[in-house]
């Protein structure tokens, strides 16, 4: 179940309801989960609201384009590994974590880069959702699987490789 807050009511211009539902089924499908055993939590938020998340989780106090909690820790052990999947609780459900994008940030860096806002949209609910499921750009062969898959599940939503 997707539970989606919407605290900027500028992302009811892009749909974001509609998107982000897309995104995360389109990931989990690439995964193998079942959307409807899984739960995660989005908040649309402003650049000010992700600052403040930023600074208080990541001791950087400064707007970003999105942010994940993870419900569990799921990283791989070794570089370039895939990540442990997601367990259920004893109801069979998946908990796997909270995700916040930021309006200003994101609709920037779509116009910066000359590329439809849904489509970024999709593409940082993608990458929070890696994210939640244990995937990072830390290591550089953890970001190169990461990318792989990003790419691989935005081509199934009809995105080019934001990466070219």
């Amino acid at each position: 179940m997707l539970d989606i807050e919407i605290a900027d009511s500028r992302w009811q211009d892009t749909a974001l309801v509609d998107l982000a539902q897309e995104a995360v089924d389109a990931t989990l499908a690439h995964m193998s989960l079942e959307a409807e055993d899984c739960e995660l939590v989005i908040l649309a938020c402003d650049d000010a609201r992700i600052a403040e998340l930023n600074s208080e989780f990541r001791d950087k106090p400064k707007a970003t384009n999105v942010l994940s909690w993870p419900a569990e820790e799921l990283a791989a052990e070794y570089p370039g590994a895939n990540p442990a999947m997601p367990q259920s609780d004893f109801t069979g459900e998946i908990s796997l974590g909270d995700i916040a994008i930021a309006y200003e940030t994101c609709a920037r860096e779509a116009a910066e880069a000359g590329k439809p806002i849904v489509d970024h949209v999709r593409h940082l609910v993608v990458h929070g959702m890696l994210h939640l499921l244990g995937y990072d750009h830390i290591r550089d062969e953890d970001a190169t699987l990461m990318e792989r898959i990003e790419v691989e599940i935005l081509g199934k939503l009809g995105i080019p490789n934001p990466y070219t």
